[in-house]
């Protein structure tokens, strides 16, 4: 009697078959699409950025060349640096993106079409911020459509981080607001610990004859400040707080009054020194190091209030930390053990 065995077909293999580059055939389609697309908003950012004066004076629309003009000022010269960071993020995320589950996504094309909707809006007004603020939703977008919301997700930080390195030129015209704060807050410090000055806008002077005139200027603004500041703060929470987003949001916000305190702590000592000991010792030493010494100051004050912010751990996770403790000591020592057992030791020699 002959039994016939039933096989059966698995549908769903676990393994995709490799069409090209070790990508399956949707995925060779979807980076095609993604580069073809991607390409083609590279060039209209570049072909048709923006008609502001600076580019048409220098023969060139393109967006990418007005943000490399804004970052040859000095007070946004470090700004690529968060680009680099950024991609940085992107990288560390690829084997959790390869593992997430892709599908065409609606949002992604809305997000997509107001992007390019928003820049060509910011082209034909002549405001450059607008396109600028564009960039990163329309690949973003790209993605989002290709690949889907699980995807998309992911990228979610590095995306809103990488709009930072725009910060610097989207606040410009907050300038002046800075400069008048910074110089209002040294102000009131300095009457505070018995210097009587006298401001006339953001010009700061002593009321004692031959004292210190200083005149906080667009570079002592704390535009920089500000931008490091949210730089830092950004990966920062994103990386050690736990128990919400909420918490994130808070610390990172904390970073713009933050930066702006420490702006006018820094016009301060400065004026201090000066007062105390003088205008030449303030000026030629003091002036370059209180940029560092303020920094350090605001990291500090930084990291005290996101350890106020984070949550108690419960007792149950406390008990698991302990458990993986107890088990990685417990293999250190089975891997002791096996390394000190001589196997000549249990032999007799015949």
């Amino acid at each position: 009697m002959q039994h016939k065995t039933q096989q059966t077909v698995d549908f769903n293999p676990k393994s995709t078959p490799k069409f090209l580059f070790g990508l399956s055939k949707t995925q060779l389609i979807n980076w095609v699409l993604f580069l073809v697309i991607g390409a083609a908003v590279t060039l209209l950012f570049y072909l048709l950025g923006n008609d502001s004066e600076i580019n048409i004076t220098k023969g060139s629309r393109s967006i990418f060349y007005w943000v490399y003009f804004q970052w040859g000022h000095e007070r946004n010269s470090g700004n690529w640096i968060i680009l680099v960071v950024a991609a940085y993020i992107i990288f560390s995320l690829r084997h959790e993106l390869a593992k997430t589950e892709t599908s065409p996504s609606w949002l992604g094309m809305l997000v997509f079409s107001g992007a390019i909707v928003m820049h060509i809006l910011g082209y034909r007004t002549q405001f450059p911020r607008i396109s600028l603020i564009a960039t990163v939703p329309a690949y973003w977008g790209l993605i989002c459509t290709i690949w889907g919301w699980q995807v998309a997700k992911k990228l979610l930080f590095p995306a809103g981080y990488a709009l930072l390195c725009f910060s610097a030129s989207l606040l410009q015209d907050f300038t002046m607001p800075l400069r008048l704060y910074s110089s209002a807050l040294a102000d009131i410090l300095l009457d505070g610990v018995g210097i009587e000055t006298i401001r006339d806008g953001t010009t700061i002077r002593s009321s004692a004859g031959g004292g210190f005139l200083f005149d906080v200027e667009d570079a002592c603004s704390g535009l920089r400040s500000l931008t490091a500041m949210m730089a830092l703060t950004a990966p920062y929470a994103y990386y050690t707080l736990r128990g919400g987003v909420w918490r994130k949001w808070v610390l990172f916000c904390f970073s713009i009054p933050l930066a702006m305190l420490s702006n006018s702590l820094r016009i301060f000592t400065l004026a201090a020194i000066a007062e105390w000991i003088g205008t030449d010792l303030a000026m030629m030493l003091y002036h370059d190091l209180s940029g560092y010494i303020v920094l350090i100051f605001s990291i500090l004050l930084l990291i005290a209030t996101a350890s106020l912010l984070q949550p108690r751990k419960t007792a149950a996770e406390l008990a698991a930390e302990e458990d993986d403790e107890d088990e990685e000591d417990d293999d250190d020592d089975n891997v002791e053990d096996s390394e000190n057992t001589d196997p000549s030791a249990n032999t007799k020699e015949v």
